[in-house]
């Protein structure tokens, strides 16, 4: 399965890249998909990663790659979506900020479940928790950091369409995506952990 997802994301890249709205936004979208795909094959080769996680990185990636394209303001899905429900805005980069707290749940969850003595339970779903919020207000000032260096150049890269909290709401869906991941999934993924441990003893 991890070469078919491997194949995949290969295709959604050059699928992304070709006729992309703008050049700068698809490089600093995509970055994370070109830098981490090769990271994720070396991790899952000699580490070994749980099935689920590798299926969520690789929809998540999907969903990066989309953005890309189009930039999150312009992406056909989230228009339509806009259309039919009357919204100011497109919110297709609510769903990208949504699963940056959906996956790297499950991330922390893998791996401190793997690497530390936590055990399955209230302290590892708060930590994992607390490390996707992390992980999103840091990429809540990557993307000022950007605007500051680029200026209205990064201005699709940024995203907000004109919302003054928009930093606000992305890390707001991005707690409610790692919420919603660890009720939901922490059970299935403890079990594909404890395989994987087991394969790997």
């Amino acid at each position: 399965m991890g070469w078919l997802l491997v194949a995949i994301l290969a295709l959604t890249l050059i699928w992304s890249r070709l006729n992309a709205v703008d050049r700068l936004t698809w490089w600093l979208e995509s970055m994370w998909v070109i830098a981490g795909l090769p990271l994720g094959v070396a991790v899952a080769r000699t580490r070994g990663v749980t099935t689920l996680l590798l299926v969520l990185l690789s929809v998540h990636a999907i969903v990066l790659l989309v953005g890309a394209r189009y930039t999150y303001e312009f992406v056909p899905l989230g228009e339509w979506v806009q259309a039919w429900s009357g919204s100011s805005r497109n919110d297709f980069d609510r769903f990208g900020h949504f699963l940056q707290g959906f996956v790297p749940s499950l991330i922390a969850r893998e791996l401190l479940r793997r690497t530390s003595a936590l055990a399955d339970g209230r302290w590892l779903a708060g930590l994992c928790v607390a490390c996707a919020l992390a992980f999103s207000a840091i990429f809540e000032m990557i993307e000022w950091g950007a605007s500051v260096a680029l200026g209205a150049s990064a201005d699709a890269y940024l995203g907000s369409q004109g919302d003054p909290w928009d930093a606000q709401w992305d890390m707001l869906c991005a707690l409610a995506g790692a919420l919603l991941s660890i009720t939901l999934l922490s059970r299935w993924h403890e079990s594909q952990v404890r395989a994987l441990m087991a394969r790997r003893c």
